[in-house]
């Protein structure tokens, strides 16, 4: 895999080393077990995966690539790069500028951009009539794209699917930008709808069988499907593809229980008619660091950190997955743990910041750690680095790494 050119300020030196031995280990990445590094009074079990994935690390490396090729320009991001405050706040210290916020609120009109001008279009992908609205201003959005090519091979399939009629359910978050990007690039060539979760997929499936009508579908659904969708023709042949960030395990759910659905309505011998297979759209980055996640949960620890931005949508559902059985902080960065007893996490049920009780008393703690594909290595480190200073642990990293299981 294509190996990419980060300042070296993301870069990590407890965490780099974890990945470079796990990566010389296990280069097919067949093992989902954790990393421990034992101290004295602590022991961190390391997600095997986490961190920069491939569209992340493609995102940035174009990102800074603009700005040294271009120190004459003006250079501009559609609206962040990815969702993780450190990231986006080194690249305007860099002199780039967002033209709107993740919601899509206009910061800087698009009447202002010249035919001088370079606008940077984020991992997540833009809409098809944005990315038309920019061209037409003169601006330069081609040469550094960085749209995730694995969102791109959502679109793609999509698009292909609409071409033979199927009908794109994409699982997602209708407000994210990908999701508004998929949405728009699917709409071109299919009927297309966002649903949330497994209950909305529930409520779909009993429109399919006849059980709810069309008026409560356009109700349910309202703001979310394509003009002219119909429910009695557009929900008879499907393929689902996903938000690349959403949970992957939930995806296939859905996926499997619509398929289940048409088999009811449509007979098993005809579902290849009914419905695609869209597992090769799923992204390998998403899939492997939530694995990763499970595996750690299954380490039993005292308590687990999961590190990023709180606007990231994979780095909240990891939260979900080990808040689940262990006690679990969502922190963006070192600065949070105020303390050894006090920590500021991120409550992802009520979008509020709370501060609460840290660490126990109860000496050698086992603390369990991730971060979400948007968090730069050197973020970990420095919490990682924190905690030791806070518990004034008397082991050094090299000792650690003298019996660390990797």
């Amino acid at each position: 895999m294509k190996q990419f050119e980060i300042p070296e300020f993301y870069r990590s030196p407890i965490i780099s080393k974890v990945k470079a031995k796990r990566k010389l280990d296990d280069p097919r990445k067949q093992d989902f077990s954790p990393t421990r590094l034992p101290f004295t009074k602590v022991e961190f079990i390391v997600a095997r995966h986490f961190g920069f994935c491939y569209g992340v690390e493609n995102a940035i490396e174009k990102s800074y690539k603009a700005i040294q090729e271009n120190p004459e320009k003006r250079i501009f991001l559609l609206s962040q790069m990815i969702h993780n405050p450190d990231v986006n706040e080194d690249l305007l210290a860099h002199g780039i500028k967002f033209l709107q916020t993740p919601a899509g609120e206009q910061l800087i009109p698009f009447s202002e951009l010249t035919s001088n001008d370079i606008v940077i279009i984020p991992a997540f992908g833009t809409t098809v009539e944005l990315a038309e609205e920019i061209r037409a201003t003169g601006a330069n959005i081609e040469s550094y794209n960085t749209t995730c090519p694995f969102v791109e091979k959502v679109w793609n399939r999509s698009q292909k699917l609409g071409e033979s009629d199927h009908t794109i359910i994409i699982h997602g978050k209708h407000d994210h930008e990908e999701t508004r990007a998929t949405f728009s690039h699917s709409n071109q060539t299919a009927a297309s709808l966002v649903i949330k979760n497994m209950i909305e997929a529930q409520f779909l499936g009993e429109v399919i069988k006849g059980n709810k009508s069309e008026q409560e579908f356009y109700s349910y659904f309202e703001g979310r499907y394509s003009a002219g969708f119909s429910p009695s023709i557009h929900l008879s042949k499907i393929g689902v593809v996903n938000q690349t960030t959403m949970l992957a395990s939930e995806t296939q759910e859905i996926t499997d229980y619509l398929r289940g659905i048409l088999i009811e309505k449509h007979g098993e011998m005809h579902i290849k008619n009914h419905m695609a297979d869209t597992r090769d759209t799923l992204c390998y980055a998403t899939n492997d660091n939530q694995s990763s996640t499970y595996a750690l949960a299954e380490t039993a620890p005292d308590l687990a950190l999961v590190v990023g931005g709180y606007n990231s949508s994979n780095t909240t559902h990891l939260v979900e997955i080990l808040e689940k059985s262990i006690p679990t902080f969502f922190i963006k960065g070192a600065d949070e743990l105020l303390s050894n007893k006090i920590v500021r996490s991120f409550n992802i049920h009520n979008k509020t910041i709370e501060e609460r009780p840290f660490l126990p008393n109860n000496y050698p703690l086992k603390i369990a750690i991730t971060s979400g594909a948007s968090c730069p290595d050197a973020i970990v480190d420095r919490v990682m680095m924190k905690i030791l200073d806070l518990i004034k642990e008397p082991c050094t990293i090299d000792e650690a790494f003298l019996n660390a299981r990797i």
